[in-house]
């Protein structure tokens, strides 16, 4: 299994969860665990995501869920684990 963190943080809208389901989906990448709150209109959602068995790379997936946070008015950021894990390290 190679996991990535993905986070979306923006205004609240309709069709936040979908979008970005859909760009996991159509790169084959598994949906393994997600965390969302809305707080005074302001969504942030935390995802954690198997990519080993995704159609593309890392890089690529990272690129094409930022191309759609600036389309839906969002950022979506995408982090290896071990990355993810380093930065947020106590």
């Amino acid at each position: 299994m190679e996991q990535v963190v993905v986070t979306v943080t923006g205004m609240d809208k309709i069709g936040i969860m979908a979008a970005v389901s859909t760009v996991l989906a159509e790169r084959q990448v598994n949906i393994l665990d997600v965390s969302q709150t809305i707080l005074r209109g302001f969504f942030s959602m935390v995802m954690v995501v198997d990519i080993s068995m995704a159609n593309v790379d890392l890089r690529t997936l990272q690129t094409l869920l930022a191309d759609k946070g600036r389309e839906i008015g969002m950022q979506i950021n995408a982090q290896h684990e071990d990355v993810f894990r380093f930065m947020h390290r106590v």
